[in-house]
């Protein structure tokens, strides 16, 4: 009987690898989406800045969490280093620092989309596992 559990087992899983592999990829874009659709329904500019802040920190705090636990490879570690970069980089844009200029009132709904896309863009030129990726958006979304 374990003989074929093992074998309905090891099946299973090249049978699945490809859907996990497919959605792992959307999860992060999924999570900024989210962050952009909240920042259009809020009307007054300063809540907006603090959602579009707040998603920066927590993120950038998940993928510190995740690197100190040590459960990644080496090739994750790289690209947890490029999305952080990238995070760090729009947070400057938006607060106006380290050689940016601060995002208008005016142009946050847009702002939002150019992170998205931002972010979209970063995860097809990073490479992170699925089980990197899954475990930065538990992070995220459960800790904070």
């Amino acid at each position: 009987m374990k003989p074929i559990i093992a074998f309905v087992s090891f099946l299973l899983m090249f049978v699945l690898v490809t859907p996990v592999n497919a959605g792992g990829k959307g999860e992060l874009q999924k999570h900024f989406n989210n962050v952009a659709n909240k920042v259009k329904a809020t009307e007054n500019a300063t809540e907006k800045r603090e959602i579009l802040n707040d998603s920066f920190q927590d993120m950038s705090k998940a993928l510190d969490k995740l690197q100190s636990t040590g459960m990644i490879s080496a090739e994750d570690q790289v690209g947890i280093d490029g999305l952080k970069a990238t995070l760090k980089e729009n947070q400057d844009e938006l607060a106006g620092i380290n050689g940016y200029e601060r995002v208008p009132d005016s142009q946050l709904n847009s702002f939002s989309n150019y992170v998205v896309q931002n972010m979209e863009q970063a995860d097809s030129t990073v490479t992170i596992s699925v089980v990197a990726l899954v475990l930065i958006i538990l992070l995220a979304v459960l800790l904070f």
